[in-house]
């Protein structure tokens, strides 16, 4: 019997799964269905590497979820699904550990869809069709801002009318599941680094940076949305509010328009007119790619600075996410002008991507360490089933 737990990762057009063992961190099996919907394609492979035949209505999540399930049987056709975890974007001002759901937390996180209307509906679709296609197996929500919700008060508000705070506007912080899983790397790995203070910079097509100090978040780049702080591929990263103002007012723009606007058209795609790609970006040989890049760098540094400043001071500072663990221009551009901070990148450890990319006699560690949001779901989902810690 392949006993096991199922992780799911629904976005606005794309189904990451994983399907991990009952016991131990390495996954059975991973893949993606990309382009959800009439171009949906569905890439799966095994622990080896090895290509896992794939085939099914890729034009839902639930279909896509459903096609991923059935190759997972056909190559163990003994498949006992324990559990199924599943990243849940917004989890609300309480919640700061993952829960099992049932119909009264599925609709208390449907209310939560306004504050996360581009990723909370796809999460909860998941959600949805996992329990239609498995019932009675454990549903477990995993959210992406449970681990911020140890902020104080000062990097958890904004300075609008305080019925505004106690009705939920407020600063939630994103990316969760990833700072969560550096912050137990650190400690199983670099324990005096954990105890310390340490700014992780998770930059992907989606960016942010969290400040942690002891394995708890004390301020992160996102506030009530995913769209606040860095620049990402297509979100805007940080607007001054009178620009929404001036769209509206002078463009007549609608909250609709607005929306797309920031969401969709604005990051580096915007700023380059390109692409929304850091490879594609470092690529080209245009003014408006190298402009692009420019500024990402520069909001990067501008927020670990602030970041430093938030926890009293830095031990080390952490790169992962799709642009953090790859792009070595970016991690010595954001490091070139930290200096004052003790950051010092060894060249050629930041070339051969090394774990510790800092020189030997920097005062604050540098590291690049890929993170795992999926094992972080599937430790939830078996503990939400009651293993053991040494079988977790």
């Amino acid at each position: 019997m392949t006993r096991a737990v199922l992780t799911l990762n629904a976005g606005s057009s794309s189904l990451k799964v994983a399907l991990f063992p009952e016991a131990g961190d390495l996954p059975l099996a991973t893949g993606l269905a990309d382009k959800v919907g009439p171009d949906g394609v569905l890439h799966l492979k095994d622990a080896a590497g090895g290509t896992i035949a794939a085939a099914g209505d890729l034009t839902t999540h639930a279909g896509a979820m459903e096609a991923a399930i059935a190759s997972f049987r056909a190559q163990w056709p003994d498949l006992d699904l324990l559990a199924i975890g599943h990243r849940v974007v917004h989890g609300g001002a309480d919640r700061a550990a993952p829960v099992t759901v049932d119909d009264a937390v599925l609709t208390d996180l449907e209310r939560l869809a306004p504050f996360a209307p581009l990723h909370q509906p796809h999460n909860l679709a998941g959600i949805r069709a996992a329990i239609d296609a498995f019932p009675g197996v454990p549903q477990v929500a995993c959210f992406d801002t449970a681990f911020h919700r140890s902020h104080p008060f000062v990097n958890d508000t904004f300075a609008l009318p305080r019925a505004l705070y106690d009705e939920g506007v407020r600063r939630y912080g994103f990316h969760g599941l990833s700072y969560d899983y550096i912050a137990g790397e650190l400690a199983r790995t670099a324990p005096h680094l954990a105890e310390g203070r340490v700014v992780v910079a998770h930059l992907g097509n989606g960016a942010s940076m969290c400040g942690i100090q002891n394995g708890r978040s004390v301020a992160s780049t996102m506030g009530f949305s995913a769209l606040d702080g860095l620049p990402m591929g297509t979100r805007s990263g940080q607007v001054d509010p009178g620009v929404l103002l001036y769209l509206m007012d002078q463009k007549g723009m609608s909250a609709g328009q607005i929306s797309d606007l920031l969401y969709k058209q604005s990051g580096l795609l915007g700023l380059s007119g390109l692409s929304n790609d850091m490879r594609t970006l470092e690529a080209a040989n245009t003014p408006h790619a190298a402009e692009a890049i420019d500024y990402f760098v520069f909001r990067c540094q501008r927020e670990v600075g602030a970041l430093a400043a938030a926890l009293g001071g830095i031990d080390a500072l952490v790169f992962c996410g799709g642009i953090g663990e790859n792009s070595r221009q970016v991690r010595a551009r954001i490091c070139e002008r930290l200096g004052w901070m003790g950051i010092e990148i060894d060249h050629a450890k930041n070339a051969g991507n090394d774990r510790v990319i800092s020189s030997d006699l920097a005062r604050t560690s540098v590291l690049v360490i890929p993170t795992n949001e999926e094992l972080v779901i599937a430790r939830a989902a078996r503990a939400a089933v009651g293993l053991t810690k040494e079988a977790a």
